[in-house]
């Protein structure tokens, strides 16, 4: 029986290249860069001759433009050529443990290994050891079951989040990977940092975590029983993939076989490389003064002026205050209008926010693109003030909250939060034989 069972966790087989450069083998997760087909056709002309994840993956942007057949056929025939022609090293079970140099000068750690599919769930009300922090779109996931059903090899892009205040799951590995020589090290392609990765044995491995996942079992326990292990922080739509691939396949399947685990990096939500990020709101062709009202009216709180922009985002950003505190800023009577809303919420401002916001657009009959999220509170500023905008500000994400918000709500509405900018996102490296 394997000893991490009960932790929803197996130590993979993993393969590596041998011989390959890092900066065109290495390829950003799939789901990046979803409007911008000159990142990609770059990152193939980097790959261009060369062995690399580029051609063992489907880039979203490309998804439903007549020719996804053909894509995945070619993505799963090259997957097998590149396990007979001896691009591979020979796999070996063991965990990857990475140190990741962002371009913007933060460096993140991580932990390879498996998680079991049977432990993790979407689905609102879920109980289950590995939960998604975000609403999941059912539609998403029979496109990517095609790439993934029948695929000789995973390569991932998940990342989970382990509410780890001591570091002791993911740093403590670090720690007794670090006395070997590492695995790989190497610059990412595009000017995207570099990434060094340092194997953990499967002995080492086994005993780490059966020790420090037993310490977060305890710690993530709520009253009731229910234990929180895990939270998907990135590539919550291909984690549900991998979990419909594996029920569509475990009636005609072996219980331990590699399809009933997916390969994910584990990473500790308090590492100071990890940024969270609010993702901000933009209305189009709405009365601003209108919305600030419905809001105040279903979040309470008291509406205050600003003087300028940067007292607006000063006010949001303000990490004293007891209560979220939202920023808007919308055109009256050719105005700029700067208005900041205090409540006394506690749990993650943008899981009280949505709702009043989907009751705003469904009561004004409003399509969907009257709304935007937007990543940089500078672009929302600019956006509000064009007549008819009102752009929405919210206050930062808070690591020590967020496990218990997932955990007393359920997922958060899709597009709450991001970690970190575009190009600090995964990169494929490692892999592992799935069918």
């Amino acid at each position: 029986m394997n000893k991490l069972e009960k932790y929803g966790v197996s130590i993979p087989e993993i393969l590596l290249p041998k011989n390959v450069d890092l900066s065109s083998w290495s390829v950003i997760a799939c789901d990046q860069f979803t409007q911008d087909e000159d990142y990609w056709n770059n990152a193939a002309s980097i790959a261009q001759g060369k062995p690399s994840t580029l051609n063992l993956i489907f880039p979203e942007v490309f998804l439903g433009k007549g020719d996804d057949n053909i894509r995945i056929n070619k993505i799963q025939t090259t997957m097998n050529e590149y396990l007979s022609s001896g691009v591979f090293a020979p796999a070996q079970k063991e965990c990857m443990c990475i140190e990741r140099k962002t371009s913007y000068g933060r460096t993140r750690k991580g932990l390879v290994v498996c998680v079991d599919l049977d432990s993790y769930e979407w689905k609102p009300g879920s109980k289950a050891l590995i939960r998604a922090t975000e609403a999941t779109v059912p539609e998403r996931i029979p496109p990517r079951m095609k790439i993934r059903n029948g695929a000789s090899l995973e390569l991932p892009h998940i990342m989970l989040l382990a509410n780890d205040p001591d570091d002791i799951l993911v740093g403590g590995a670090l720690k007794l990977a670090k006395k070997n020589p590492p695995a790989y090290e190497g610059n990412l392609m595009q000017n995207s940092g570099s990434i060094t990765g340092w194997a953990l044995s499967e002995s080492e491995a086994e005993l780490h975590l059966e020790k420090t996942l037993e310490q977060l079992k305890t710690a993530g326990t709520d009253s009731n029983g229910d234990t929180f292990l895990f939270a998907v922080g990135d590539g919550n739509h291909s984690l549900a993939t991998a979990k419909a691939v594996w029920e569509e396949n475990k009636s005609r399947l072996p219980s331990d076989s590699p399809v009933r685990y997916a390969l994910v990096e584990i990473v500790n939500i308090y590492d100071e490389g990890l940024t969270f990020e609010p993702i901000h709101r933009v209305l189009f062709d709405f009365n601003g003064e209108a919305v600030l009202e419905q809001i105040q009216k279903n979040l309470g709180g008291v509406i205050l002026d600003c003087e300028n922009d940067e007292s607006l985002q000063k006010a949001v950003s303000n990490k004293e205050e007891k209560g979220a505190v939202f920023g808007f800023i919308y055109i009256k009577n050719g105005v700029t209008c700067r208005k900041i809303l205090k409540t006394q919420i506690r749990e993650l401002a943008i899981a009280a926010l949505q709702p009043v916001l989907d009751d705003i657009m469904e009561e004004n009959n409003a399509k969907k693109t009257q709304i935007d999220y937007i990543h940089g509170g500078d672009e929302v500023i600019e956006l509000g003030k064009t007549i008819g905008n009102t752009g929405i500000l919210l206050p930062p994400i808070s690591k020590e909250s967020f496990f218990a918000t997932i955990n007393g709500r359920g997922p958060l509405p899709r597009k709450s939060f991001s970690m970190g900018e575009a190009s600090e996102k995964r990169f494929y490296v490692e892999s592992r034989r799935l069918f």
